[in-house]
């Protein structure tokens, strides 16, 4: 009896030594994909910048819809990037819209900073973009824009 006990207490121990060893190598495998994350989040705001380029030369920014329009104003006037169920909310569009238009904006010039969290993607319009639409206007918005 006492060598059968014996023999499952091994069991058990190797048992737990390879969940120990499957543990650390989830616990690398999940550091890993943090450090990637933000690599791929640092190259996504240099491309951003690259977009706006220095300022030298003017930006082409295509004419938006309306619903791309009602998008643009939700992230220029919102500090906090946004995931599409929010930005579907603020615009009282359904959700399976947001996503198509908000592509589409990226498409037309404008430059969005994305993030990634808790498995949501975000997006927040590019600070030194949306000083340059304070200024300059470069979307073309008209008061009317806004009164909508």
């Amino acid at each position: 009896m006492s060598e059968e006990l014996h023999r499952i207490k091994q069991a058990l121990e190797e048992h737990l030594n390879a969940i120990n060893e499957n543990s650390s190598e989830i616990q690398a495998l999940l550091d890993y994909v943090q450090e990637v994350e933000l690599k791929v989040e640092k190259l996504s705001q240099r491309l951003d910048q690259l977009q706006l380029g220095s300022g030298n030369e003017k930006l082409a920014i295509s004419p938006l819809n309306d619903e791309e329009r009602r998008i643009f104003l939700v992230l220029y006037t919102e500090e906090a990037p946004l995931s599409f169920a929010e930005i579907a909310q603020k615009v009282a569009l359904p959700e399976a819209i947001v996503p198509e238009c908000v592509s589409s904006l990226v498409q037309k010039g404008i430059p969005l900073e994305r993030s990634y969290s808790c498995n949501q993607l975000f997006f927040k319009l590019a600070p030194q973009f949306k000083e340059l639409q304070a200024k300059e206007n470069v979307v073309n918005l008209s008061l009317q824009s806004f009164m909508k």
